[in-house]
């Protein structure tokens, strides 16, 4: 039965000039001086020579109180040795390295380049840091691409409103390692809400049943099509339409055992999300047969199939497995019943007794069975008729597929199982008196 119907530069200032100690020959106020004149020989008389004050803040000397009457090259010979001894105290300072300076400078220029233009996006992809400011409660949903970056992500949950800043977003997951975590899908979010919480859903995958199509175990191709139209509002009639195994066989080779290019028993019952995509009728079929194929891959029929020929004397193909997982499923009611019910029919298989087994007219008349139905002629009238039907009469969960692989051992051929009552028989009168006890009950 069906289980249920994301540093400042110093200044640099000059030395002081050194002070040019000028003989005195004369002490301020001294009388003239007579002396020959060494042209004419004649008495000449001379002013004392003054004393040469150099000021702190001079760059040469000068004379107090007046012009002392040096000589041209006495006043020049002074002044050059002033200035190269300003010049020598300069030089003897801090000293600019211009050309080192450049290249240190263009080193910083290039390495600030290399990890803005190539390391920086590795972190926080093309992100800007965009704020804004959001209104904090309000439910909104968000849908992540297939395939989108985190910087795409964060892009969205900003668009809707849900953070506020898309850097804070980036530099949370890189923190976190979670870049090729995010799961793309539809979500429903709180705006404002906290970053932890945020990122465990997108870790964790989609919360939003907007996109989400569920197929119970034990639905039929016909129950999966209302589903399908009640979701996404494609027609159960196009969805059955399509639902041909010719349609798909090229690309699932396992398809090729299908009877009456069916696909009943291959359509996977599981949740599936097809958010952020343009849903049809096809898309939800691919999906279902390739999981189908996932979950099959786990499988060992080929040497299941050589146990129970040995164990039971019956050949079982791969299609024949699923179409006996398909019964076992519309029978059993707890995963403990189906390796016995399993048991059951492939004692009867093994002896030649039909397998008598009301779920396969179910499939037939949509709904309960009657006496008079297990009456009508039909490939699935299993009353009537030995062997298996034709095809599976809905998808079978993986714990069916196991019983169908792996049966357990047994001597039963009857069974009567209830919401209350699991009881198996080895003979016809035990299993007679186990509907009596349930009736009576």
């Amino acid at each position: 039965m069906p289980t249920s119907d994301r540093p400042r530069r110093a200044a640099h200032f000059g030395t002081r000039a050194p002070e040019t100690n000028a003989p005195e020959t004369a002490a301020r106020g001294d009388a003239p001086v007579s002396s020959p004149d060494p042209r004419t020989g004649a008495s000449q008389t001379l002013m004392p020579d003054l004393p040469v004050i150099t000021s702190s803040d001079a760059t040469s000397p000068h004379p107090a109180l007046g012009s002392a009457r040096l000589s041209n090259r006495t006043a020049a010979t002074t002044r050059r040795t002033a200035s190269k001894a300003g010049t020598h105290k300069r030089r003897g300072g801090t000293r600019l390295n211009l050309p080192a300076l450049l290249v240190g400078v263009a080193v910083i220029a290039v390495v600030g380049f290399v990890a803005y233009r190539f390391v920086l996006p590795l972190f926080s992809g093309s992100s800007s840091d965009k704020s804004q400011s959001i209104v904090a409660g309000q439910t909104v949903q968000v849908t992540i691409p297939e395939g989108s970056s985190a910087s795409q992500v964060a892009q969205a949950l900003y668009d809707a409103g849900v953070i506020s800043n898309t850097d804070d977003f980036l530099t949370q997951v890189h923190r976190r390692d979670l870049e090729s975590s995010l799961k793309s899908g539809t979500y429903t979010l709180v705006t404002g809400g906290d970053m932890d919480s945020l990122l465990s859903l997108l870790t964790s995958g989609p919360n939003s049943s907007s996109a989400s199509l569920t197929i119970p175990e034990g639905y039929t191709v016909t129950k999966i099509a209302a589903s399908v139209e009640t979701t996404f509002g494609i027609s159960a009639d196009d969805f059955i339409a399509q639902a041909k195994a010719s349609n798909y066989v090229a690309d699932y080779p396992f398809l090729s055992a299908a009877a009456n290019d069916s696909l009943e028993g291959f359509l996977f019952p599981k949740t599936y999300d097809f958010s952020g995509q343009t849903v049809t009728a096809d898309l939800i079929i691919r999906a279902m047969l390739s999981q189908y194929q996932t979950e099959m891959a786990s499988y060992d029929f080929a040497t299941s199939e050589a146990a129970i020929q040995s164990t039971y004397g019956v050949t079982m193909s791969d299609y024949q497995i699923i179409t006996l997982a398909s019964i076992i499923e519309r029978e059993a009611v707890t995963d403990d019943d189906r390796p016995l019910v399993a048991s059951v029919f492939y004692n009867r298989l093994r002896d030649g007794m039909k397998l008598q087994s009301d779920a396969t007219m179910g499939y037939v008349t949509g709904g309960e069975v009657t006496a008079d139905d297990l009456k009508t002629d039909s490939p699935y009238n299993t009353y009537l008729y030995g062997g298996l039907p034709p095809t599976p009469i809905c998808s079978p969960s993986s714990a069916s597929i196991a019983a169908a692989l792996s049966p357990s051992s047994t001597d039963y051929y009857y069974f009567f199982i209830s919401d209350t009552v699991h009881q198996f028989s080895e003979t016809y009168e035990e299993h007679q008196q186990a509907i009596s006890a349930a009736q009576a009950a």
